[in-house]
């Protein structure tokens, strides 16, 4: 499958809540790094993650890839993404977020999905409080500096 086609079906398995053709996409000991939940480790947490987790809040799924880039190992690829949440003070607002999808890849498949989203727009579409986007931002940018890779970033 080629990345084009490939991008397609991710979006695709997404917007019709098919985790486990989402899954399919992915290799046997795959992981999905999602930026709101975190990780989930081989195909049948990453068709959970869809059927459940997604859809847990949030209905009407619209996600499109644009421009991807790939050399063969990984590929990139930026996004926008969109769904009618259904919290209750979102009052069923649709949350729009725009990001970059970084995927490592094995034999054709996902071995590891990462991504960078702009995540605020999509909190204030929702009508969250200023504080609860505060805490958020706080919890994510821990979540980042954990990460080994900042290892050097985070030293003096």
């Amino acid at each position: 499958m080629n990345t084009t086609a490939m991008l397609r079906a991710f979006c695709d398995a997404v917007e019709q809540r098919n985790g486990a053709a989402f899954a399919s996409l992915f290799t046997e000991d795959g992981v999905y790094h999602d930026v709101f939940y975190g990780a989930f480790a081989g195909r049948e947490k990453i068709a959970a993650m869809v059927d459940d987790w997604f859809y847990r809040t949030a209905t009407n799924f619209r996600w499109d890839m644009h421009a991807p880039v790939s050399d063969g190992e990984t590929l990139y690829a930026r996004y926008t993404f969109s769904y009618r949440s259904t919290l209750p003070e979102a009052k069923g607002a649709r949350a729009m977020f725009e990001g970059v999808a970084i995927m490592q890849l094995r034999d054709g498949k996902i071995a590891a999905y990462h991504e960078v989203a702009n995540t605020a727009p999509g909190f204030v579409d929702m009508n969250f409080a200023p504080e609860r986007i505060a805490k958020i931002a706080a919890k994510q940018g821990a979540a980042l500096k954990a990460r080994p890779e900042m290892k050097r970033h985070l030293a003096e």
